[in-house]
């Protein structure tokens, strides 16, 4: 197809001319009321553009008839939201004119050309104007007005594409969003981003953790031979294949879309699931809290409970059940974390692993810092948080 055809098989070419032809109800109810002012028409839309709720309906059906593809997205062209301040409104009454004006050509050109094609097929054949009667006198019947009638209808198609391209153009000066509204837009995509890039590292902790444990009960309970060992060591991995599936829940749902509130997702507080879990793997665990945990902000808490859920996972991946110490503690507006562990041959992060990344991530997005390596013989993750935090 060529170029210059292919505006004329795209749907939204014929949208935007319905667009354009929805002004013409008012302008039939008002021609029935005032045939003589139609002028009067234009003053009146000044205080219907005024209502903020009319931004938000002009918005709604200019991004379903003009710009289709755009529906929906936070990034859209035209914005879909009442007026929030006096220049909204004033945009929204220039918008009102130009569409109002705009649709009169465009009604006009819909109905004149092709009656003008009629005339032109007619007066070729020899008969009468049946429209346009004052053609009469000054174009004479002439069989070369019959090809003639298609430029009528050519023009017709031109201005169609031309002025479904100016309204959307139009639209989107007048009704795109405003400063504010693309501030706000750019806000919450990124907080959908960091939410996104949050549930990944929660299903990389959660899953990495039950995986690790289990396959290190099931190692240990081959290597002992003891029914009773391996009793123990089959309920430690249901018990962790359990909460991990939870929190996989957790993170579907948010996913979906389903707005499960973030009070719902573990902190701090139910950090002896982690502990227990650690020692159900045969690391013997020294844990000790001090502080009231209770009163740590709930992000903090959260995140929190996430990076010594990492921290358990990376001893019991890469140093086994060996012992591990855990201190806890909330001093005036920091919480401090230290988990060590002896060191056995390889780190327990790996080289360039994304756990110890994603534990410093996480700190780093609470304006702490979490510091991970070697010291004093002895594997230590520690981690500083600040408590007046908000995320």
């Amino acid at each position: 197809m060529h170029r210059s055809l292919r505006p004329l098989a795209r749907p939204v070419t014929y949208t935007r001319w319905l667009h354009l032809l929805i002004p013409i109800a008012f302008v039939a109810i008002w021609l029935f009321i005032d045939m003589q002012r139609v002028w009067v028409l234009g003053l009146l839309v000044v205080p219907l553009g005024l209502i903020p709720a009319v931004r938000l309906e002009e918005g709604i059906q200019a991004q379903l008839l003009l710009t289709p593809g755009e529906r929906g997205r936070p990034d859209a062209s035209i914005a879909a939201a009442p007026s929030a301040t006096w220049r909204d409104r004033w945009r929204t009454v220039l918008w009102l004119e130009a569409r109002l004006m705009l649709s009169g050509v465009t009604i006009a050109g819909t109905v004149w050309l092709p009656a003008l094609s009629v005339d032109l097929v007619a007066r070729g054949f020899g008969g009468p104007p049946l429209v346009f009667g004052q053609i009469a006198p000054w174009l004479p019947p002439h069989g070369w007005l019959v090809p003639l009638a298609l430029v009528p209808l050519v023009v017709m198609l031109a201005c169609l594409v031309a002025a479904g391209n100016l309204i959307t153009f139009i639209a989107r000066k007048l009704l795109g969003p405003s400063a504010t509204e693309r501030l706000t837009a750019l806000e919450e995509r990124t907080e959908l981003l960091l939410e996104r890039n949050r549930m990944a590292r929660e299903i990389h902790d959660s899953i990495g953790h039950a995986l690790t444990v289990a396959v290190v009960q099931a190692g240990a309970a081959r290597a002992a031979g003891d029914p009773a060992f391996t009793d123990r060591a089959l309920a430690a991995i249901e018990e962790t294949g359990r909460a991990a599936l939870e929190d996989l829940e957790r993170v579907l749902l948010v996913l979906r879309e389903t707005g499960l509130p973030a009070s719902q997702r573990p902190t701090l507080l139910e950090a002896d699931r982690l502990i227990e879990s650690a020692r159900g793997s045969g690391a013997a665990v020294d844990s000790e809290f001090s502080g009231p945990l209770d009163q740590v902000p709930g992000p903090v808490s959260r995140e929190g409970y996430r990076i010594l859920q990492e921290a358990l996972t990376n001893v019991l991946r890469h140093s086994g059940p060996v012992p591990i110490r855990i201190r806890m503690a909330v001093l005036g507006r920091r919480l401090e974390m230290d988990v060590t562990n002896p060191l056995t041959g390889a780190a327990p992060g790996g080289k360039g692993g994304s756990g110890l990344r994603g534990m410093r991530e996480r700190a780093a997005l609470l304006g702490g810092e979490a510091e991970t390596g070697p010291h004093e013989g002895e594997w230590r993750v520690r981690v500083r948080l600040p408590l007046d935090t908000l995320i």
